[in-house]
């Protein structure tokens, strides 16, 4: 592993700083509905027009063919340019990181045509259909049923958390084809259309105040079978390349937000005072705190680094990134409750007054970093039997 960039790198990085100092958008992102995912799909497709989608993508596949390494770079840069906006919580997010990875590695070819460069080109949003109110954390006790009839699988369950369903146009779905198979068998992973007949969406307002998250339920919607990624009932494989793809890279964009959200944070400890008028920054445990966590999102990025020299030998992101998911996770946690330590009194406040902004949604939102894309018992438990190859845990009688 070499922390330090070729000239190549350092190219496209002063590439990418050039470009986004002429395009980035100065307006706010909208917080909710047609509104956001309009903004977000505008930005989607200048980025395909100015040949910054899918950096990391094979160029078969529309990509740039690029690195790891310099999609990092881009992310670096994307976060020092002092965006109005963050990339993690847009609504194109899955498609990017989830969907179209996937279908790389696991799709058709017809599959890929049809849904990678409409990925690229900001022209469809996706959501994930994953988790269900009985399987969360085990996600393979899923129940959501598929029965094949005909060319068609006929669905009928409920999803929950499901970011952005009532602004998709498609679904990364795992369904039940096999209830009498072990329950990592019997899964398919299919593509579904979120306007088909028989699916209802309803919104779930989180504590941040925001409906990001919705519940779906599903009456007997047809899904064509072309559209079951790899094979029926082999869906189980194909998940755990989508969650490779979440706990590896996918979170590369937010761990650099997070390290300029320190930077941003010690200069809040500078210019405020606490109840003797003395600066924050002045009292040594605030300032041990804040030294520890721009420690913390260094080694982040040192893991992370790691992680893709690792994928570039292997094709795949492995087990490792559960060590990067879980350590990312609880360090975000850290920095907000920090943030709001430093802050005071105004941490109450959770809207912005006379245009200044609020660390209090930020810090409501930190608490999904240790639940979404498996809690931190999950990733702790992938570490432990399939990083250090510890004996599984004991299952608890009934």
């Amino acid at each position: 592993m070499n922390l330090e960039l070729s000239v190549e790198e350092q190219a496209f990085r002063e590439e990418a700083r050039t470009w986004l100092r002429e395009h980035l958008p100065s307006e706010e992102r909208p917080p909710e509905g047609a509104e956001m995912r309009e903004f977000d799909l505008a930005w989607q497709h200048t980025l395909y027009e100015g040949g910054w989608a899918g950096i990391n993508w094979p160029t078969e596949y529309g990509g740039r063919g690029l690195s790891d390494i310099q999609q990092m770079i881009w992310y670096e840069e994307f976060a020092s340019a002092d965006p109005p906006f963050t990339l993690n919580n847009s609504c194109t997010f899955v498609g990017n990181n989830h969907g179209g990875p996937t279908l790389i590695v696991k799709g058709s070819e017809d599959q890929k045509a049809e849904h990678l460069p409409r990925i690229l080109r900001g022209e469809v949003v996706w959501c994930q259909g994953f988790s269900e109110p009985g399987a969360g954390s085990d996600l393979a006790g899923l129940s959501t049923k598929a029965v094949i009839d005909g060319d068609e699988l006929v669905v009928t369950g409920q999803k929950t958390w499901t970011s952005y369903a009532h602004v998709a146009d498609l679904q990364e779905l795992l369904v039940r084809t096999d209830p009498d198979a072990p329950k990592h068998k019997g899964i398919s992973w299919v593509i579904c259309d979120m306007n088909s007949p028989g699916i209802e969406i309803r919104e779930i307002r989180t504590m941040s105040h925001v409906t990001d998250f919705c519940e779906v339920f599903y009456d007997e919607v047809r899904i064509p079978l072309s559209n079951v990624v790899g094979e029926i009932n082999e869906g189980w494989r194909v998940a755990m390349s989508t969650l490779s793809f979440e706990r590896g890279t996918a979170f590369m964009a937010d761990q650099v937000e997070l390290a300029a959200t320190v930077e941003e944070l010690i200069d809040e400890a500078r210019i405020r005072s606490d109840a003797s008028g003395r600066a924050m920054i002045h009292d040594d445990e605030i300032a041990r705190r804040l030294a520890t966590a721009r420690a913390e999102v260094a080694a982040l990025r040192a893991m992370t680094i790691a992680g893709i020299s690792r994928t570039a030998r292997t094709g795949m992101p492995g087990p490792e990134g559960s060590m990067i998911r879980l350590f990312h996770g609880e360090l975000h946690q850290r920095v907000y409750r920090l943030a709001l330590d430093i802050i005071g009194a105004e941490a109450m406040r959770l809207t912005p007054v006379d245009g200044e902004g609020t660390w209090t949604g930020p810090y409501l939102q930190s608490f999904a970093y240790t639940i979404g894309g498996g809690t931190t018992d999950i990733q702790r438990n992938i570490v432990g039997e399939r990083v250090l190859g510890l004996p599984r845990e004991p299952k608890v009688p009934q």
